[in-house]
């Protein structure tokens, strides 16, 4: 995802205990479902991410349709597989509505 733009995407914060690598797999299977809806080549044209074991965040772009689509089932998949306490969820970039 190096290059990328990131101002438009969501930043997914897990707390401890969550293990990053079940985190992972969670977010590729939201980008396998994604798969299901616009096909393997766009989602490895348009979908990017960005994981950080250490602070335990995830960073998934949200510019395109296929990332709008892949935050949307990341979200679900996470909430039910570790439970809505266990993460949070900013969107980067959001301007402040007055």
């Amino acid at each position: 995802m190096k290059g990328t733009d990131m101002t438009r995407a969501y930043k997914y914060q897990f707390r401890e205990g969550v293990d990053p690598r079940d985190v992972e797999d969670t977010l590729l299977l939201a980008f396998l479902a994604a798969e299901g809806v616009f096909g393997e080549a766009r989602v490895r044209m348009d979908g990017a991410y960005n994981t950080d074991r250490e602070a335990r965040t995830v960073t998934v772009d949200a510019s395109t349709a296929v990332g709008q689509i892949v935050n949307a089932v990341f979200t679900i998949f996470a909430v039910k597989e570790f439970g809505r306490d266990a993460f949070s969820v900013r969107r980067l970039g959001a301007e402040v509505l007055a």
